[in-house]
């Protein structure tokens, strides 16, 4: 059974955390924080928190902004307050020394919070978020593809069509894209919406696109695994120099998966990460 847990974050934000551990797993002490990319929900973990949960305390969290979570109208969406709900999560869940599976935003978040409280974090999983700068022009065309979104959507077919097939984004049919896309919708009187401000997600973009994150990953001390998908926006020459940078890095490459690489191919990313994760839960 999924509990719902509700934590106080930074600036009083009211989150949402659940928790997927079994009774057979402890039911205190050092767990996983997940942590959904920019537009995500917890409920994109539910596949890897579902196989964590017999043996690990495991968490995943609704950012603010996202999910059931608090979207404070005046914010703020900055680093600063993603990385320090993050750590309210931890510190009041009882979760440190933490492993942190983090995807794409989620990901520089994990990677921030180990480098600012090293003392909170055994491990870290990095999945398909780039550490370099991607630039004003990718802002701005972020925006644009916001506003050509056909919203409101009439069903939740029409959810799943658009995203997997009809945005110009889509290269080929993406079924998983879709369903992925769908689980971030709600039921309004004129049709089906996202959960989340998509000026609120702008914001939150705006605060970590026009820099490189080079610095703060190299003060990463704990053991570190860097996953891509072939098919990602982490290309392989930048994963692998990510690795490098890390004291404690290694890594991991799914052949077929694209930036949605551990919801579109659950099971290839699951055994990608599980013998980095029972090496680090069990020591």
């Amino acid at each position: 059974m999924v509990r719902r847990l509700d934590v106080t974050g930074a600036d009083g934000v009211r989150l949402a955390a659940w928790d997927f551990t079994e009774q057979t797993a402890p039911q205190a002490g050092p767990g996983v924080l997940l942590l959904h990319g920019l537009m995500g929900s917890a409920s994109h973990w539910a596949p890897a928190a579902r196989r964590l949960a017999p043996r690990h305390r495991s968490v995943a969290l609704d950012q603010r902004g996202h999910g059931h979570s608090e979207k404070p109208a005046a914010g703020p969406f900055t680093r600063e307050a993603y990385v320090a709900d993050a750590i309210a999560v931890v510190e009041r869940l009882g979760l440190g020394p933490v492993t942190l599976v983090g995807h794409s935003m989620g990901a520089l978040t994990a990677w921030q919070l180990a480098a600012e409280r090293p003392d909170l974090v055994r491990a870290l999983v990095i999945c398909d978020m780039r550490a370099s700068a991607l630039g004003a022009a990718s802002q701005r065309e972020w925006q644009d593809w916001f506003g050509r979104w056909p919203v409101p959507f009439a069903s939740l077919d029409a959810v799943r069509q658009w995203f997997g097939e009809d945005d110009p984004w889509v290269d080929r049919p993406r079924p998983a894209r879709g369903a992925f896309f769908a689980e971030v919708m709600s039921e309004r009187p004129d049709g089906w919406r996202p959960v989340f401000d998509p000026d609120q997600m702008l914001t939150s973009r705006e605060t970590w696109v026009h820099d490189a994150h080079w610095d703060s990953l190299a003060q990463v001390r704990c053991p570190t695994l860097v996953v891509r998908g072939l098919d990602g926006e982490l290309g392989r020459a930048e994963a692998q120099e990510m690795v490098r940078v890390l004291p404690h890095g290694a890594y991991a490459e799914i052949p077929d998966a694209g930036h949605l690489l551990h919801y579109e191919h659950a099971d290839a990313w699951w055994e990608a990460v599980e013998p980095f994760l029972n090496g680090v839960l069990t020591s």
